[in-house]
């Protein structure tokens, strides 16, 4: 299985194939709306208007399991995104990220880039960089920006 198998359901309620961004650069995000972190949708958003149209996108996966910092229904999220920082990015529906729950998606990111304390997500706002080729290349802690991704996104469009 590549992370291309595997689909998820959008913010406004349809399943979506990661199999539509093959041949993208992705930077997968487990966000919230009431977080410490929550303002690094500005930067998510800035990435996006920067490289969008080299074949990069984010991709935004709500996620509650830290402190109950996203609430929220999948309606409201949508709207607090795009109203409070104006995010263009797929923003999808609300997802588990650790434990029995935890979404495909985040299960094989995690199979594939543990991180330092082992492969649990600690909190949001961890990021995943997945090359063209569907490889996870990195994993950041929540505690990285998205603007200092920026020149790992710029070696990952230039591959080919």
């Amino acid at each position: 299985m590549d992370i291309y198998d595997i689909s998820a359901r959008r913010n406004a309620g349809e399943e979506q194939s990661l199999g539509d961004y093959r041949g993208q650069v992705l930077l997968i995000v487990n966000t919230a709306s009431r977080c410490g972190f929550t303002p690094q949708y500005k930067g998510l958003q800035a990435l996006q208007d920067r490289f969008g149209a080299r074949g990069f996108s984010v991709l935004a996966f709500p996620c509650d399991q830290f402190a109950h910092q996203e609430p929220g229904s999948d309606e409201q999220i949508r709207d607090f995104c795009e109203t409070t920082y104006h995010t263009t990015f797929p923003l999808f529906a609300k997802v588990d990220v650790n434990g029995p729950g935890a979404h495909p998606l985040f299960a094989w990111l995690k199979e594939r880039k543990g991180g330092l304390l082992g492969s649990a997500i600690k909190w949001n706002f961890t990021k995943f960089l997945v090359g063209r080729d569907g490889s996870v290349l990195d994993r950041y802690p929540p505690t990285t920006s998205p603007e200092s991704i920026a020149p790992r996104i710029e070696t990952a469009l230039a591959a080919e």
